[in-house]
C-alpha cells in the first residue's frame, strides 16, 4: 500500500449508511481513517499558499477541516503532516482532541518550532470541526458559548506619504471601521512592511520570483523610528481622536530604539503598538513598561501557549496576538485567553491573508467565545477564486466581524475546485541593513 493510499484510506472502508447501528455511530466508535493534505494556491499569488488539512471518518460524510498554512514553508508543513504526524493519527477518536494535540505535540520528540506547531494547528482545527459536527453545533458553543455576538475588527493601510495613509483611513473611516492599522514608508527605503514598494523594487521582486529566490530587501530602523511620530501626528491633527489607530513595528527595530519609539507614541493615544520586538528579546518588555503607556501588543510569530507568558503575568503588554494555525490552534488559543483574563490582557488574534478561512473561523469562533477579547484582525480581500475553494468567509460590516451558526467551524472546502491551483514558489523576503546584516522580516 503506497503512501497516498494509506493517507486516504488506512485502516478500512466506511460501513454503508444502511449498514450502520446506533452502536457505530456513537461517539466513542467514530475512528479516524484518513489524513489528507491540499496545498492551494487559488490566487496565484506570492503569499497564496494555503496547506489545508482533511481528516476523515469512519462515519459517511463525517470529515474535518483545519488550516495549517505557514507562509514559507508551506511544502515543509505538508511532509511533516504527512509523513510524521497522520500515521499517529489512523485508528484514533476524532472527538479526543485534547489527547490527540498532546500525542502528535511529542510524537516527533523534537517537537515545538513553526513547521511542527502548524501541523498541529491545522489537524486541532479540523478535530473541532468534526466535534462541531458531531454535536451538531458551531465550535464556539463547545467552547462555552457566545459572550457576545459580533466582534470589532480593523483594517489596514499603508502609503509612500502621510496623504495616501490618511486617505486610506478616511476610506476605512466612510466604511463604518472603527479602528484602521497604518504604515507608511520610511525615507530613503525602496520598500517596507506592508507598505507599497516602488518601481524599483517592485522589479527586484518579480525578478526574484522568477529565479525561485526570496526577494532581498534593504531596511535601515533609524529613518522608520524617525518618521513614524511625525505619522502619527499628522494623522491626529488631520483626523481628530475618534479613531482608533494601531501600528506594526513588525519586529524590525532595536531593544533601545523599542523603548524610545513606545515614550514618543504616547501623546497620540494608539490603541496598540504591535510586535516591537522579535521573541528573542522579551525581557526588554520590562523596561518599556516602565516607561511608556502606550498599549502593546505581541505574539503572531510564536508557535505555543507558552511563549511571551511571562509578558502576561508580569503585566508588560495588553494583548495577546497569537497565530492559531501557527500556535496549536483553537486548543491552544482557548488556553492561552483563559490565562491572560485573570490579568486583564485581551485578545488580538493576527488573522492576515495569508491564512486561510478556516483560520479566520477558528479565530471567530474563540473570540466570540472568550470574556477577555479585545479585536480581532479579519481579512476581506478574498478573490473570486479563493471563493471558488471555500464555502464560506466572516462578514464585515461596519467595523465588526461575525460568522453564521452552521455545526462546526462553518466553512467546507471545493476539493476539486482547491487541486485546481497548485502550489506556487514565493520566498518571503531576506531582510538586511544596508552593510548586509540580516535583519527581522
Amino acid at each position: 500500500m503506497n503512501r497516498r493510499t494509506f493517507l486516504q484510506a488506512a485502516l478500512a472502508a466506511p460501513l454503508p449508511l444502511a449498514a450502520q447501528t446506533a452502536e457505530s455511530r456513537a461517539p466513542r466508535n467514530i475512528r479516524i481513517t484518513g489524513v489528507e493534505v491540499i496545498v492551494t494556491n487559488p490566487e496565484q499569488s506570492p503569499m497564496g499558499n494555503y496547506v489545508l488539512v482533511k481528516i476523515v471518518t469512519n462515519q459517511p460524510g463525517l470529515i474535518g477541516w483545519g488550516d495549517a498554512t505557514c507562509t514559507g514553508s508551506d511544502l515543509a508543513v505538508a511532509k511533516m503532516l504527512e509523513e510524521h504526524l497522520a500515521p499517529g493519527l489512523i485508528g484514533q477518536n476524532p472527538l479526543q482532541s485534547e489527547m490527540l494535540w498532546k500525542r502528535i505535540f511529542y510524537l516527533p520528540y523534537y517537537r515545538s518550532g513553526s513547521v511542527h506547531m502548524s501541523a498541529v494547528s491545522g489537524v486541532d482545527m479540523a478535530l473541532w470541526d468534526i466535534k462541531g459536527k458531531v454535536a451538531g453545533l458551531p465550535v464556539y458553543e463547545l467552547l462555552g458559548g457566545k459572550v457576545r455576538d459580533s466582534l470589532l475588527t480593523y483594517w489596514s493601510t499603508g502609503g509612500r506619504d502621510f496623504k495616501q495613509v490618511e486617505d486610506g483611513v478616511r476610506r476605512f473611516m466612510s466604511e463604518g471601521y472603527k479602528v484602521v492599522k497604518v504604515q507608511v514608508s520610511a525615507p530613503g527605503m525602496e520598500g517596507g512592511y506592508a507598505v507599497p514598494p516602488t518601481e524599483k523594487q517592485r522589479a527586484a521582486i518579480q525578478a526574484a520570483y522568477e529565479k525561485g529566490m526570496p526577494p532581498d530587501e534593504v531596511w535601515e530602523p533609524e529613518s522608520y523610528v524617525r518618521i513614524l511620530p511625525r505619522l502619527f501626528e499628522h494623522l491626529r491633527k488631520t483626523l481628530g481622536e475618534d479613531i482608533g489607530l494601531l501600528h506594526d513595528v513588525h519586529e524590525r527595530i532595536t531593544a533601545n530604539q523599542a523603548v524610545a519609539l513606545a515614550k514618543t507614541l504616547e501623546p497620540y493615544r494608539l490603541f496598540f503598538l504591535e510586535d516591537l520586538l522579535p521573541p528573542e528579546n522579551l525581557d526588554t518588555f520590562r523596561l518599556i513598561r516602565q516607561q511608556a503607556s502606550t498599549p502593546l501588543a505581541m505574539g503572531e510569530v510564536y508557535v505555543g501557549a507558552w511563549e511571551g507568558h511571562s509578558l502576561v503575568t508580569e503585566h508588560l503588554i495588553d494583548y495577546v496576538r497569537h497565530d492559531l494555525a501557527h500556535c496549536g490552534g483553537i486548543t491552544t488559543g482557548k488556553k492561552v485567553a483563559i490565562a491572560a483574563e485573570p490579568y486583564g490582557i485581551l485578545t488580538a488574534w493576527h488573522g492576515p491573508g495569508n491564512i486561510s478561512p478556516i483560520t479566520h473561523f477558528a479565530n471567530c469562533h474563540v473570540s466570540l467565545s472568550v470574556p477577555n477579547f479585545g479585536i480581532q484582525e479579519e481579512s476581506r480581500g478574498w478573490g473570486p477564486k479563493v471563493r471558488e475553494v471555500f464555502s464560506d468567509f466572516p462578514a464585515v460590516k461596519d467595523g465588526y466581524v461575525t460568522i453564521g451558526d452552521k455545526p462546526g467551524l462553518g466553512v467546507e472546502v471545493n476539493e476539486s475546485a482547491a487541486r485546481k491551483y497548485p502550489y506556487v514558489r514565493r520566498l518571503r523576503p531576506a531582510i538586511r541593513r544596508q552593510d548586509g546584516t540580516p535583519w527581522p522580516y
